[in-house]
């Protein structure tokens, strides 16, 4: 089997289009096809079916699809090892990060890192932090900095960076801005805008509320944090927020309720063999972690 022919493989498979496949590979689409089919030839095995213009894998596809990541991972891997060698930081460096963290964390490192290291090519991907994750965890990923997970695949080195307090916040003209204090219990007479429900801070803010016995009124949800900020700041619920994005546009509520806060950082796979690139990233997020990340538990 060649790689290229994997790589087609597993184009076709995740867009479910070998004209999609295509356009990601920088291909025509004969040359996919022609490719899937002398990978076809060598397994001795329909991989697809075409179906019209659904494209499904084969029980064989379904078979072959983990042990083509896995043998593209390993090729890789071999590939940074030897250009590991001579200590150069050069190369491409695959990383992934949230938009938020992007935004509001990541720019300096980014700065610094690409002026001290001009021979690195960074391929940034912004990513939904649990897309990240996986991303990292099916080897597509080198890094990713973004919201840690509460329970990290033990496969995954984590390592916390940063740690965001996350505030109770509702439009100044909001009926709640109008309380001194509240209880959790009062916050869920009103409406909620939160991240979305498959998001690693959704599944810390619900918990709060369900070991509290409460269940979260949330009306509308969205995985872009600036754009929770907009629709609290417009009075459309309380939500909460990270203490960088709070400012005059929304009102701060003290709620009689312990601190919430989120950690973000860094994981990368512990199989994998990292570049220099990576090493070199992964030193800067080191020298900038915080003194409560580094407490982090």
């Amino acid at each position: 089997m060649d790689t290229q022919s994997l790589q087609a493989f597993l184009a076709v498979a995740d867009s479910g289009s070998f004209s999609r496949a295509a356009e990601q590979l920088h291909l025509t689409q004969p040359a996919v096809s022609k490719r899937i089919a002398v990978l076809e030839g060598q397994t001795d095995a329909r991989l697809f079916d075409r179906i019209g213009r659904r494209v499904t894998l084969t029980e064989a596809g379904r078979v072959l699809l983990p042990r083509a990541r896995q043998i593209l991972v390993m090729v890789d891997d071999s590939r940074r090892a030897l250009g590991n060698l001579d200590g150069s930081v050069v190369g491409s460096l695959t990383l992934a990060t949230s938009h938020h963290i992007g935004l509001h964390r990541l720019p300096p490192l980014l700065k610094s890192y690409t002026r001290e290291h001009t021979g690195v090519r960074l391929d940034l991907h912004f990513l939904d932090s649990e897309q990240a994750y996986q991303g990292v965890l099916d080897g597509e990923l080198e890094i990713a900095v973004v919201t840690l997970a509460p329970h990290p695949a033990p496969q995954l080195e984590v390592v916390p960076v940063w740690v965001d307090r996350l505030c109770f916040v509702c439009a100044p003209d909001h009926p709640l801005a109008g309380y001194r204090r509240l209880a959790l219990k009062e916050l869920c007479a009103f409406d909620a805008v939160l991240p979305g429900p498959l998001t690693f801070t959704r599944g810390l803010i619900e918990s709060r509320f369900s070991s509290a016995g409460l269940d979260l009124p949330v009306t509308l949800s969205t995985n872009y944090l600036e754009t929770l900020k907009m629709m609290t700041a417009i009075g459309l619920g309380w939500s909460l927020l990270p203490e960088r994005l709070v400012a005059d546009d929304l009102h701060v509520l003290e709620v009689d309720h312990p601190p919430i806060h989120r950690p973000l950082g860094y994981l990368v796979h512990r199989s994998r063999t990292l570049s220099n690139a990576a090493r070199a990233m992964i030193a800067q997020l080191d020298d900038a972690r915080e003194p409560a990340a580094r407490e982090w538990r």
